[in-house]
């Protein structure tokens, strides 16, 4: 993070210590750095009071850029109509995609900044051979946060800076506490910001006003097993909480939003080798100038084991995946990032078919 030309920096944090711990890097670095947050919901007043404490201990200017109704548009009501149709959201991914690396861009720019930190745990480099910014896993493989990255673009690869990518989080505490900052022990958020207690049917209930009426669990075949909830209750691979005795174990293996159907079977139903995926973005190479079909490795949940796979283009956003071994519940709405090594080479989101 050598910086001689003290170029200017805004740093996207969030609250935590890793964006914190970002910022301080950043200015021991040289650059001129802007503390930013973004306003996202109601609720993150204690958020923002710990950036801005970070902020003023470092000396740094701060500002709140207020996207809640952005969010509201790009996020919120995207994670409601997956739900609707049946998939399963990442709304971190759609955040990352419009907002932290689209607005939080444009705010950049506004600002004279030439680029944006944040406190992810990745890497960027610039590979000489084939002129293309590349994504790297973060050095510790526990806290790797390539795969909610691999939307980013060349132009905002160029841009962005990962300090962290070659720390553990241990280090990043240390140098939180040693600095004492206030957040140097603060919990790591688990849940979606917006819905904290987990309960993300009755969010869409209360957030959409809509009714998600009962209807039939069925096999695959059609028959009738009994009653469900309603189809926003439900994703693929649960098992959980269906509130059906059929005297053997059952999972949920389709949700049809078209005839408000749940779709019950044993788990050998959940297994699949073939995927298909859209909204795909490459890193690793141009979308004009696609590679015919690649060996590489696959994640399909963010925190699943990788699992090799050949990848075959079929459109220019749109790819054919078959696993070596049948993978356990691949869930339309769910993103599904492709790897060599270290190297994030792009990602997409899995779709029926």
């Amino acid at each position: 993070m050598i910086n001689e030309n003290r170029q200017k920096a805004l740093i996207a944090m969030s609250g935590g210590v890793d964006s914190s711990v970002a910022a301080f890097l950043a200015v021991s670095s040289g650059y001129e750095a802007i503390g930013s947050i973004m306003r996202l919901i109601d609720k993150n007043s204690d958020d923002e009071n710990d950036a801005r404490s970070v902020s003023e201990k470092l000396g740094m200017d701060f500002v709140a850029f207020d996207f809640r109704k952005e969010f509201r548009q790009s996020v919120i009501s995207r994670f409601i109509d997956e739900y609707r149709r049946g998939r399963t959201p990442n709304p971190c991914i759609y955040c990352n995609r419009s907002l932290k690396f689209g607005l939080l861009t444009d705010e950049c720019d506004r600002l004279g900044a030439g680029y944006i930190v944040t406190g992810h745990y990745a890497r960027v480099v610039f590979d000489g051979n084939s002129g293309r910014y590349l994504l790297l896993k973060g050095k510790e493989a526990a806290k790797d946060q390539s795969y909610v990255l691999y939307n980013l673009t060349q132009e905002q690869l160029s841009r962005v800076i990962f300090p962290l990518g070659e720390l553990r989080k241990e280090a990043v505490r240390e140098i939180a506490a040693a600095r004492g900052f206030v957040n140097s022990r603060k919990k790591d958020s688990q849940d979606i910001c917006f819905v904290p207690d987990g309960d993300y049917a009755g969010f869409i209930r209360s957030e959409s006003g809509l009714v998600f009426e009962p209807g039939n669990y069925v096999t695959a075949s059609g028959e009738i097993l009994g009653t469900h909830r309603g189809i926003i209750n439900y994703t693929i691979g649960q098992r959980k909480g269906l509130g059906v005795a059929l005297g053997h174990p059952v999972f949920v293996t389709g949700i049809r939003p078209n005839t408000n159907e749940v779709v019950l079977g044993p788990e050998k139903d959940l297994m699949k080798d073939v995927i298909y995926a859209d909204e795909f973005n490459w890193i690793f190479c141009d979308s004009n100038r696609l590679p015919g079909v690649i060996r590489c490795c696959a994640r399909i949940r963010y925190h699943a084991a990788e699992q090799p796979c050949t990848v075959t283009p079929t459109g220019d956003s749109t790819v054919r995946i078959v696993f070596d071994a049948q993978q356990r519940a691949p869930t339309p709405g769910q993103s599904v990032v492709l790897y060599d090594g270290d190297c994030c080479l792009g990602g997409g989101t899995i779709i029926s078919k």
